[in-house]
């Protein structure tokens, strides 16, 4: 059975542990540094226990303290656990190098992403043309689980259960999340049930197909080709969801 994550908040955990982590999550894309109160309001922890972790953060090598801004950063040591995971992770490392191959004998992009909490997270991404790409997407980085078809791949590869919860949260983060989003979010899951892929254009001149890789003992993961500068058509997405399950058919006899 494929694992997915959950995370309970308290329940059967150690809460100090729980807010530390909290308290990184804090520092998103594009943040330098922040401050005990500016921590404490993203976080919802008292400021009493933002200042008190903190502390022990830095003196635990995952803060830098900037003392004349009486602020905090992430650590280098951060990037390393990131490190860690990608290159010991088994699956990139057994379809990483397919994932290259593929991407330029088709001459697409092609990406391998799996869920944190209510976002997508990329484990890998191989551009094809990065000079010519209108975003350039790197390990690590962030998509909204919604809007994108490594998403809505995700939500059609987990459990009914677990995929109502996360439709739940997404109507509650954000005012977007209308009910024809959400109604576009359901026929991509369908799509994916019907032909084992889903197609969606959610940047301009970008057109993805997505397919949930759904293995025992693995979280699900989802694996993306897209192609940029073009104009999205049924015939084109058919062309590339073609490509993407017989790629992901190779990768799941590799994986076992």
């Amino acid at each position: 059975m494929a694992q997915v994550r959950r995370y309970a908040g308290g329940v059967d955990g150690n809460r100090s542990l729980e807010r530390g982590i909290e308290i990184l999550r804090a520092f998103r894309p594009g943040v330098d540094t922040l401050g005990n109160g500016e921590i404490a309001e993203r976080t919802g922890l008292p400021r009493s226990t933002v200042s008190r972790l903190t502390r022990t953060l830095v003196n635990s090598g995952m803060l830098d303290e900037v003392r004349a801004m009486r602020t905090y950063r992430l650590a280098a040591s951060v990037i390393s656990i990131g490190h860690a995971m990608r290159t010991g992770s088994p699956v990139l490392n057994a379809i990483g190098p397919m994932m290259r191959a593929e991407s330029a004998k088709r001459r697409l992009n092609v990406g391998l992403a799996t869920a944190d909490r209510a976002i997508m997270v990329y484990l890998e991404s191989i551009r094809y043309s990065p000079r010519a790409a209108l975003r350039n997407v790197v390990a690590g980085q962030q998509v909204p689980m919604e809007l994108t078809s490594l998403g809505r791949a995700y939500l059609a590869g987990i459990a009914e259960t677990e995929r109502e919860r996360l439709l739940k949260q997404f109507k509650r983060r954000s005012a977007a999340a209308t009910k024809a989003l959400l109604a576009d979010v359901r026929t991509s899951i369908r799509a994916v049930e019907r032909n084992g892929y889903c197609a969606v254009s959610w940047q301009p001149g970008v057109l993805a197909v997505a397919t949930p890789i759904v293995l025992a003992g693995l979280p699900v993961y989802a694996l993306n080709m897209s192609l940029q500068n073009v104009e999205r058509s049924v015939a084109l997405a058919s062309e590339l969801g073609a490509y993407l399950n017989a790629f992901a058919a190779k990768c799941k006899e590799v994986l076992g």
